[in-house]
Order: structure tokens, then C-alpha cells, then sequence
């Protein structure tokens, strides 16, 4: 029987007690390989951690090849329209973009706030970040870059099933878990699984680490406890 009654119970128990290494090892369990953001989208500040359902969006760059004018469709797309859709304890998850131009900046993080929205994580760059710190809002970027998006790229679609840089896909209402080792995507469909092979894990860890501390051997834990 799940230990979460609802999302805000099961987003404060994997803040609580997980982290993306072991819930990327529950993964790899299932056999699901695949599931980890490059690893150079990382938090703006070491002690960040996102968890919530995704909203996926996705990016486009924009050229004078494309035809017309920007302003056709609005300086940025359909990204007002997606910030806007945000919902309480989502994380706006965003890719596509060349690494020329920041998707993401401090009034974006302040409407998502008022929103109730769990994080922003970005295959890509942000702005503001003296801004977004002093909001404590968790982003998740590629790095630092002050290039406006304005005239360079605009969103297309939102609430779509995306596939990152690296390969790794994330569709609507996914788990997006995030921390100072790296963003992880949690499937709909495994996501009780996963959660409870985590949970036993890092419990497990902990009998470990408190056998170790008493003396026992590496290689004593690991025969009684098959965990290391």
C-alpha cells in the first residue's frame, strides 16, 4: 500500500527521503534506462530539489527562413499561454532550443510562484538568476546566459510528449525529480513502483551506513545487507 494519500503527500516524502541516484537506480531495476536529463542541466543553487508532474514545452529557434514575422504569432510563441496553463506542484520542462538564448528568467518564475507550480527545468539556459535566487524557485538549466529569446526562438506546443537532447522522453504528468546530482524523469505508468523500490533502497542504505559506522565491513554489509 502507498505511503502518499495524494501529489503533495508523495512530493514532500521523495523530498524528504530520496534522491535522484536511487531513484535512477529503481529505474534501471524495471529496466527503464533511459531516464536521466544531460547532465549538465543542473540547479541554480546546490540545495534546489524539484519534484512535481510535468508540463512538457517545447521550443523552437526562429530565422528569416521561417517566413513572415514574429510578430505574427507573438514575440514568444505560445510561451505565455503555456506559463499561464501552469498548475499547482507541475514543473514547467522545457526543450528544443539552440544554446544561443535563455528560456526562462525571473518574472516567468514569478507567475509560476502564484501559480503554485513545483520548478522550471530547462534543456537549455536561464536568465535572472540573481532574481530567481532571491525567489528560491527551483530551476534546473544548462547554465547562466542573459540572451533574450525574443527575437530568437519562440514556444510551439505545450503539454506535448517531448523527447530531450539526450534522448530521454517526458510526457504530461510525469514525475520530474530534481537535485544537486541531476534531474531525473519518473513514467506515469511505473511511478508506484519506482517510488517504493526507492524508498526500500535508501531505508536499506541507511542500515547499512549505520552498520558501517559501528565497525562492520564493506564486505560483511554487503553479504547480510545486498546493498552497497
Amino acid at each position: 500500500m502507498a505511503e502518499w494519500r495524494d501529489d503533495a503527500g508523495l512530493f514532500e516524502l521523495m523530498r524528504r527521503e530520496l534522491f535522484t541516484a536511487v531513484v535512477g537506480d529503481a529505474m534501471d531495476e524495471v529496466g527503464l534506462v533511459r531516464q536521466f536529463l544531460p547532465p549538465e542541466v543542473q540547479p541554480l543553487r546546490d540545495d534546489m530539489v524539484v519534484a512535481g508532474r510535468a508540463m512538457p514545452v517545447l521550443e523552437a529557434d526562429w530565422t528569416d527562413r521561417d517566413g513572415g514575422s514574429m510578430e505574427d504569432e507573438g514575440p514568444f510563441g505560445l510561451m505565455f499561454e503555456a506559463l499561464d496553463d501552469l498548475g499547482p506542484n507541475e514543473v514547467y520542462i522545457c526543450t528544443g532550443a539552440s544554446p544561443t538564448y535563455a528560456l526562462w528568467g525571473e518574472l516567468l518564475s514569478t507567475r509560476a510562484m502564484k501559480l503554485g507550480a513545483a520548478g522550471a527545468v530547462l534543456d537549455g539556459f536561464s536568465r535572472d538568476t540573481r532574481g530567481i535566487l532571491n525567489l528560491n524557485f527551483p530551476t534546473f538549466c544548462a547554465g547562466r546566459y542573459a540572451q533574450d529569446q525574443r527575437v530568437r526562438g519562440r514556444v510551439v506546443d505545450y503539454r506535448c510528449t517531448l523527447t530531450l537532447s539526450n534522448g530521454a522522453g517526458v510526457s504530461p504528468g510525469d514525475i520530474v525529480f530534481g537535485d544537486l546530482d541531476g534531474v531525473v524523469i519518473v513514467p506515469t505508468a511505473a511511478e508506484a513502483d519506482v517510488i517504493d523500490r526507492a524508498l526500500d533502497k535508501v531505508r536499506g542504505e541507511n542500515r547499512v551506513r549505520e552498520a558501517i559506522e559501528r565497525g562492520m565491513s564493506a564486505s560483511e554489509a554487503f553479504e547480510r545487507f545486498g546493498i552497497m
